[in-house]
């Protein structure tokens, strides 16, 4: 019974302070989401993290399990270990490997940007040479005039090997910025 008519029973007021089920759910399902980027990360990064050896003994037979059950299953245990666990360097590692993935992709595209440009215009090249004062200028303009001639063929006559070398080179000077 209410002590008063504004005030909730003992009884209710406690259900309050634990989660509800759904937040349990909702919890259980990020632990689950974070063991499979887990168990996707390289063996080298898993052994570095600070786990429990039970928890690294599950990863370990995931990655040795080839069944679809006996993964699925893996995995629930891998969930299961990691309620007890540190999840927070779990996640930074999750996240820096992500983190890593994406800068490796943005520099990919910005060296495939400098490569249309270079080819594009030779006011391209001289503001290239600029950025890059530390590279070779004159494979590069060999490089940018062979890809540039290979263009100019019928798509059955073209190599694409200086348009490949020419990618190289830049991504290898863009690198080491």
């Amino acid at each position: 019974m209410p002590d008063d008519l504004g005030s909730v029973p003992r009884d209710l007021a406690d259900d309050d302070e634990r989660p509800s089920k759904t937040q349990r759910k909702k919890a259980s399902h990020e632990l689950q989401e974070l063991g499979e980027a887990l168990v996707a990360l390289p063996a080298d990064r898993v052994d570095s993290l600070p786990l429990a050896e039970s928890l690294l003994d599950a990863v370990r037979e995931y990655k040795r399990t080839r069944t679809h059950e006996g993964k699925r299953r893996q995995m629930q245990y891998i969930g299961k270990l990691m309620r007890g666990a540190e999840i927070e360097p779990i996640r930074q590692a999750v996240t820096d490997m992500q983190l890593g993935r994406a800068k490796d992709s943005l520099a990919l595209h910005r060296a495939e940007q400098a490569r249309a440009e270079l080819l594009a215009s030779d006011d391209a090249v001289t503001r290239w040479i600029a950025a890059h004062p530390d590279a070779d200028v004159q494979p590069l303009r060999t490089l940018i005039r062979n890809a540039r001639k290979d263009a100019a063929l019928v798509p059955e006559q073209r190599s694409g090997r200086a348009f490949r070398e020419l990618f190289q080179f830049i991504k290898q000077h863009s690198l080491d910025e």
